[in-house]
C-alpha cells in the first residue's frame, strides 16, 4: 500500500492493527501449509517467571495470537521465587523438544534473574526474539534467523504503507538491545543514515527535529512532542505506559505526544494501535520462519 505522503496533506495515521491483521491471515494460510508438509504446526514455548500484571498480559496476547495463527502455544508459569537452576532446567528441556521451534522468556525477570544470563540458555536455533549474542552477531552480519520483533514491526508498518527510508536521514532514540540498536541497524540495511541517541545525548532536539524520520524508544511518557520533529517528519513511537485519566481510570500513551502532530509530521503511529500489534504479529512470524529452518536441518 503506498503511502500519499505530499507535504502539507493531512498527518498520515499509521495503523499497526491493519498492518497485524493482513500480515496475520497471510501467516495462517503459510502455517497451514507447514502442518500439511510436516504433519505438526509450528510451536512457540512462552516462559512467564512471577506475577508482573503487565507481563500477564503481555504473555496472553502471545498466546492469542497463535491460537489465531494456528501456531501450538507451550505456557510454561514458574513463580517468582523459582531458582536459577529450574529456570535453566527448563529452557534446556525445550531446546530438545522436537515440537517446539521458538523459545521466548517474558522480560523482565523478577529480581535475582539476569535477564542476559537466561537468554543466553536458549539455543540459537531457537532464539524466537532474536536477542541472544548469537542472534545479534548473525543479524549485524546481514545473515538474521530471527530479527528482534519490535524492530521488525516497524519494518514492516513502514513497508505496509510504502514509505521508503532508502536516502533519509534518521534518528533513533534509545540504544537497548531490544529496540534501539537492532532499529538503528534495519534502518541502515534500507539505506537510511542512522544517527542513534539516548538518556546522555545533549541537546537532543538538535538531532531529532533534523530528521526525515525518528524511531522513538526512550522509555519516558510523552517525552517529546511536536517542537522536537521538522515538519513533514516519519515518527514512530515504540513506547507504551498506563497513566491515570481524567475519570480516574487509566489510559494508554507513548513516548509521543501523538495529537500534537496532527497538521506537522506527514505519518506517525499512533498508541495504542501502532507498533505494539506489530511486535505481536513478527513473532508469529519468527516462530514459522525458525520452524521452517528447523525442519530443513
Amino acid at each position: 500500500m503506498a503511502a500519499n505522503l505530499a507535504q502539507g496533506s493531512a498527518m498520515l495515521k499509521l495503523n499497526g492493527n491493519e498492518v497485524s491483521a493482513v500480515r496475520k491471515t497471510a501467516l495462517s494460510a503459510k502455517v497451514r501449509e507447514f502442518q500439511k508438509r510436516n504433519g505438526r504446526p509450528p510451536g512457540l514455548a512462552v516462559v512467564l517467571v512471577g506475577e508482573d500484571p503487565a507481563s500477564q498480559v503481555y504473555v496472553g496476547g502471545k498466546i492469542k495470537a497463535c491460537g489465531e495463527t494456528g501456531i501450538r502455544s507451550f505456557e510454561h508459569r514458574l513463580p517468582a521465587a523459582c531458582k536459577r537452576t529450574e529456570l535453566k532446567l527448563l529452557i534446556e528441556k525445550l531446546n530438545y523438544d522436537s515440537q517446539v521451534d521458538g523459545i521466548l522468556v517474558q522480560l523482565p525477570l523478577p529480581i535475582g534473574l539476569e535477564g542476559d544470563e537466561v537468554l543466553s540458555w536458549i539455543a540459537p536455533h531457537k532464539d524466537v526474539d532474536g536477542l541472544t549474542a548469537h542472534s545479534m552477531g548473525l543479524l549485524w552480519m546481514g545473515q538474521p534467523r530471527a530479527i528482534s520483533c519490535t524492530p521488525a514491526g516497524v519494518m514492516a508498518i513502514l513497508q505496509h504503507y510504502g514509505i521508503s527510508v532508502a536516502g533519509k536521514s534518521a534518528v533513533v532514540v534509545g540504544r537497548s538491545n531490544i529496540v534501539g540498536k537492532p532499529m538503528a541497524h534495519l534502518l541502515v540495511q534500507a539505506d537510511a543514515t542512522v544517527t542513534i541517541c539516548h538518556s546522555r545525548t545533549t541537546n537532543l532536539r538538535e538531532h531529532t527535529s533534523q530528521a526525515d524520520l525518528v524511531v522513538v524508544a526512550v522509555g519516558r511518557p510523552r517525552f517529546l512532542g511536536r517542537e522536537d520533529f521538522k515538519q513533514g517528519a516519519i515518527v514512530i513511537d515504540v513506547g507504551i505506559h498506563r497513566q491515570p485519566a481524567a475519570d480516574g481510570k487509566t489510559k494508554l500513551c507513548g513516548d509521543v505526544r501523538y495529537e500534537e502532530l496532527e497538521g506537522w509530521a506527514q505519518a506517525a503511529t499512533p498508541v495504542p494501535g501502532g507498533v505494539g500489534p506489530m511486535t505481536i504479529a513478527m513473532l508469529m512470524e519468527n516462530t514459522l520462519r525458525l520452524a521452517e529452518l528447523n525442519v530443513a536441518t
